[in-house]
């Protein structure tokens, strides 16, 4: 089934979020060669694509898992919340409707 991780960042993530950012794609990443990582970014703290120094507010990413817990214990083990990124993080059951 496919969960939605909902990460949101503490203030002033930037330099953590840069120092945890290839561990953290690397993850991603095996998820995507498992076929398993339908999307996944963050959300930029201003509107717009290049958030420069205002950095990122948070982060989602919808992944299949075989279950909540497994999809739970994936994101606890995100170097986003290791290294102190993420001040909380949701995750739900998530149907696809579209595309």
């Amino acid at each position: 089934m496919l969960y939605s991780i909902v990460g949101t960042d503490v203030e002033n993530s930037l330099q953590a979020r840069q120092n945890a950012r290839p561990d953290h794609i690397g993850r991603l990443m095996a998820l995507k060669n498992a076929g398993r990582l339908i999307l996944a970014g963050p959300n930029p703290a201003i509107d717009t694509e290049n958030p420069g120094e205002n950095g990122f507010s948070g982060s989602i990413i919808i992944a299949e898992f075989a279950s909540l817990d497994e999809a739970k214990a994936w994101a606890d083990g995100d170097p986003y919340i290791v290294s102190g990124v993420y001040q909380s993080v949701i995750v739900k059951p998530f149907k696809q409707v579209l595309p």
